[in-house]
């Protein structure tokens, strides 16, 4: 897979790191909503709750390739949008940025404090704390809030990207699709 970039679309990395992501989300958000509708002692609960700490912790993982590939050059937005419009959008790029690093973080360090175990992939990940049942219930507030507040930032993001497509008709849109339009 090549990173190219042209000059009216993202690099071929920067476009699959998005989409992945995007699947990373959908299947984090959804193993954390099933788990809530199944009653209290469900077999599929513990499994659930694995599950999205496993793609969590993917998207910690895969979120400094993200910002590497934010290296390279941007294609431009044709027609260029306002400095408010910009400024926005990198607020919002900045909240997502923290939403990938920061919640799988405070859910590592929430698990350390319960003394729980961080498996990924076959590997135990090391408490970065120690066990201190008290800051793990203040983390695990911080991260479910992260968590809810990560719902809003999405779909601000996805309705800015639909906005701009059909609305402002800008390229904003076309630029990070998987296809060639």
């Amino acid at each position: 897979m090549t990173r190219k970039m042209t000059p009216d679309r993202y690099g071929r990395l920067s476009i699959a790191l998005h989409w992945l992501m995007v699947a990373l989300f959908i299947g984090i958000y959804s193993c954390i909503e099933i788990r809530g509708l199944l009653p209290k002692g469900h077999t599929w609960k513990g499994a659930l709750l694995g599950v999205h700490a496993l793609l969590g912790m993917t998207v910690f993982a895969l979120v400094w390739v993200r910002l590497l590939a934010r290296v390279t050059p941007k294609p431009p937005i044709v027609p260029q949008p306002s400095s408010l419009q910009s400024g926005l959008a990198a607020l919002m790029h900045l909240a997502l940025y923290g939403l990938m690093i920061l919640t799988p973080l405070l859910a590592w360090l929430m698990l350390g404090a319960a003394d729980k175990p961080v498996p990924y992939f076959g590997w135990l990940l090391p408490s970065p704390v120690p066990v201190d049942p008290a800051l793990a219930r203040q983390l695990k507030i911080g991260h479910e809030w992260l968590g809810n507040a990560g719902y809003w930032l999405i779909a601000l993001h996805a309705a800015a990207g639909l906005v701009h497509h059909y609305w402002m008709k800008d390229n904003t849109l076309k630029r990070m699709l998987p296809w060639r339009s």
